[in-house]
Formats: structure tokens, sequence, C-alpha cells
């Protein structure tokens, strides 16, 4: 069985990235989730490896198979708090697992922040098997009462990636 977890970089439930999420999770079999603004913001802002919540944290990265990186952009790159929780994981943390970017912004100008800003933390933590990015303008989900809708073509780049990524896994392994 594949294990995948989600690095969630929103700062809050109401973000469209959500939406991604719970795309994932009805997609996949077995999911963790890291919801970085829940993680003690203390630990995150001390950079405190010895914290329960972030060597538990750290523990769901160890055992993926499959890491989707998930982050709003703000100011042309990924979220501050995601960043604050990257810094935590062990220098070699995504080595040999396959990485799924998916960002969602407000403007196609931001369409080379996973490129030129995530993409290199995650080389920096020992990725080498990092796929096609998945970059979704915010206008395509829409926020519902009972939650979100995302547009039929977002659904299927993000569908396609994470096929990929399950096909690699296979060819790993």
């Amino acid at each position: 069985m594949t294990n995948i977890v989600i690095i969630n970089g929103a700062n809050a439930h109401t973000s469209r990235v959500n939406a991604i999420q719970q795309h994932i999770q009805q997609a996949a079999e077995v999911v963790s989730i890291i919801e970085v603004h829940r993680l003690p913001a203390e630990d995150l802002l001390t950079a405190d490896f010895s914290s329960e919540a972030i060597k538990s944290a750290n523990q769901l990265v160890s055992n993926a198979d499959i890491v989707v990186v998930l982050t709003p952009v703000y100011k042309a790159a990924y979220s501050g708090i995601l960043k604050t929780y990257l810094d935590l994981i062990p220098q070699k943390g995504l080595e040999g697992k396959t990485i799924l970017p998916i960002a969602v912004g407000g403007t196609l100008h931001h369409l080379l922040a996973i490129d030129y800003a995530l993409k290199p933390v995650l080389c920096a933590l020992g990725a080498t098997n990092i796929l096609q990015g998945v970059y979704v303008l915010d206008q395509s989900i829409q926020r519902k009462n009972d939650g979100f809708v995302i547009e039929v073509n977002v659904l299927e780049r993000v569908n396609q990636q994470l096929q990929k990524a399950f096909n690699d896994v296979v060819l790993i392994n």
C-alpha cells in the first residue's frame, strides 16, 4: 500500500488550498495530513527539533512514499508557515520520496513560484524525484456553504500528477 503524506502550508481551514487536500484525501487510500498551522507556533518559530509535535510530523514524512506539498502563494513564493516547517525536516528527510508540489495563487504571474521558490528547498531536503508541480488559480476553486467546488480541468491535472506519483512509487519499489 502506498503511503501518502500531505504537508499543507495554508494558514487556515478557509484557504482554497484545503480543497485540494480534501480531493486528494478522497482519491487516495491512505493519506496522512500535516496541517502546519496546527503545529505549535513556538516549536515552529524557535525551530524546536525536540518537540513531540514536530517529531510526530517528521515521522509521517519519514514513513511516506509520496509527499504532497500544498501551499498558497504569497508574494511570489510559498507560504512562510510552510517554510518554518520545512526547516524542521531533517537534511535528507525527502530522500527516496516522490514529491508532488501544488500551489494555489491569485495570478498567473506567480506560476513559476513552484519551480523557482519551492523546488530548490525540496532539493535541499534530499528530494530527487520531484514531479511537475500543479499551479492552480484560486478563481478555479469556489467556496460553497458546505465546502469547495474545484473546476474539472484542475481536478484532471491534480489526478494526472497523482497517478504519476503512484506509478513512480511502483517503479521504485
